[in-house]
């Protein structure tokens, strides 16, 4: 019993549970970026290259022989890996410059000074006169 409530509390624990949303939300964002990469970027850069589609380029290093699947090196699939890890980093850079710009404005900001309230006032001129009377 004592080994489900450490787990218990461990899994509860506000960093596990921050990476669990990060986790997903990663997931979730790593199919938008694909699907960007795959079917918006990739179409106009395939007509600047002449209709090259990446995903099926390979180097051929053995054919395929009867039931035996060919051997190859997929370095189109590579090319698009690499673009869309270049797009992800971009979009996350992009995201961290403006919450960095977020907390500096924040850290920025002047601090107002609060005015005295009324009955600091009344006080403190109380105590002006109490101080003029002793002198």
């Amino acid at each position: 019993m004592a080994f489900i409530k450490e787990f218990k509390e461990f899994a509860m624990r506000g960093n596990v549970v921050d990476l669990a949303v990060g986790v997903i939300i990663g997931a979730a964002f790593g199919k938008i970026v694909t699907s960007l990469v795959n079917d918006v970027l990739m179409p106009p850069i395939g007509i600047l290259t002449g209709g090259l589609d990446f995903s099926k380029q390979k180097y051929v290093l053995k054919a395929a022989e009867g039931k035996t699947p060919e051997t190859a090196i997929n370095y189109g699939l590579f090319i698009n890996a690499l673009i869309d890890f270049i797009i992800v980093a971009f979009v996350i850079f992009l995201v961290v410059k403006g919450i960095n710009a977020l907390k500096r404005k924040e850290e920025v900001a002047p601090t107002v000074p609060v005015p005295p309230s009324k009955e600091e006032v009344l006080l403190a001129e109380i105590r002006d006169i109490l101080a003029a009377q002793t002198k």
